[in-house]
């Protein structure tokens, strides 16, 4: 039976990359030997770096005057390097979930921190908005998407002052307006790499502002000049995001994903709002993830959770418990989740509907 993978993270990556990267693992390169144990300072890893970062930059339509560079510990190292390296004076951030705001925890540590809006009054269940920014921030800070809550900012904001963003989990998945923001950074575990990796793009000019001495492996400027590799990266999951770009640039780039992401996430959420059994956890569609669809059983139907998981299970769809934040389901439908699987859910949902 054919296993559809809705895991949130680690996640779904393109077959492509699964194939070429165990292949590589064997012999990388035709050197004979494993990518994992090669030097990163070989001709051969160079190359995949360089060629990985310039894939990077030419998919996003990174702008000049900004550098992307690979990282280790993933977006939670993102959550103290961000204002070590921005954070002057004051920062604003956006809490809309989790993640959002163990961010806002690690930079109260480097200045302070105001909270410009919130949205932990309905369990984080919308995006807020119009909300008073004030104009003397180093930078404010959004997460894009909240991969618990299935919310999504979908759009690039323009608040007058500089912009911050964790897009862990939905870079790639539409177009970006880089130059709307100082620092974009993220996990690669959803739309990029295995876990192990963590990206970021930064406008060089927002660097070298701050009167603290940043240690060495915590400047973003020492991983710039670097080129990312001032210390020994995490190979294995570069290589394997290089393949991923490639396949994504194969597929027709970002707006053709962004298209097929919008495509998957309309069938599930149009089979929610129509099944009698659903309901979405997140009301408004503007705020609605195209990434991470959340929804729970329906009032007065509660009690049939555990039989739809056993159904949705049965049929090959892993990875779709809720999180214990929210509970009832969630189906993580990153880049590689093809539509076929999508409509195994739904096929699942409709089954459910009819034999109650």
């Amino acid at each position: 039976m054919k296993k559809h993978n809705f895991s949130a993270g680690p996640s779904i990556l393109p077959e492509f990359t699964i194939k070429n990267t165990a292949e590589a693992v064997i012999n990388f390169a035709g050197t004979g030997l494993s990518v994992m144990e090669v030097s990163h300072r070989s001709k051969e890893f160079i190359a995949v770096m360089d060629q990985a970062l310039a894939l990077f930059k030419e998919l996003l339509d990174v702008p000049a005057g900004y550098q992307v560079v690979f990282v280790g510990g993933g977006a939670s190292l993102q959550f103290c390097m961000a204002p070590y390296n921005l954070l002057k004076t004051k920062a604003g951030y956006l809490n809309t979930g989790v993640w959002a705001t163990k961010a806002q925890k690690e930079a109260k540590l480097f200045g302070e921190v105001i909270e410009v809006a919130s949205s932990k009054d309905k369990n984080y269940n919308y995006i807020p908005k119009g909300f008073a920014v004030p104009s003397d921030l180093d930078y404010l800070h959004i997460t894009s998407n909240n991969t618990i809550y299935g919310t999504e900012i979908k759009t690039d904001l323009d608040l007058g002052v500089r912009l911050v963003a964790d897009m862990s989990s939905d870079i790639f998945s539409r177009p970006i307006d880089i130059s709307k923001y100082d620092l974009i950074y993220g996990g690669a575990q959803k739309n990029l790499a295995p876990a192990g990796l963590a990206f970021a793009i930064v406008k060089e000019d927002a660097l070298g502002k701050m009167d603290r001495a940043i240690p060495s492996m915590l400047d973003y400027r020492t991983h710039v000049t670097g080129e990312s590799m001032f210390n020994t990266p995490p190979v294995l999951p570069i290589y394997s995001a290089l393949q991923t770009l490639i396949w994504l640039k194969d597929n027709g780039g970002i707006k053709a994903m962004n298209k097929k992401n919008i495509e998957k996430a309309t069938l599930l959420y149009d089979e929610i709002d129509s099944n009698k059994f659903f309901k979405a956890t997140v009301e408004s569609a503007e705020d609605r993830s195209i990434m991470n669809v959340c929804f729970v059983m329906n009032d007065g139907y509660e009690e049939l959770e555990k039989d739809f998981m056993a159904l949705a299970v049965a049929k090959g769809c892993e990875g779709v418990k809720g999180h214990r934040s929210v509970g009832g389901f969630r189906a993580s439908i990153y880049n590689a989740l093809p539509k076929e699987s999508v409509q195994a859910l739904v096929d699942a949902m409709k089954e459910f509907a009819t034999k109650h």
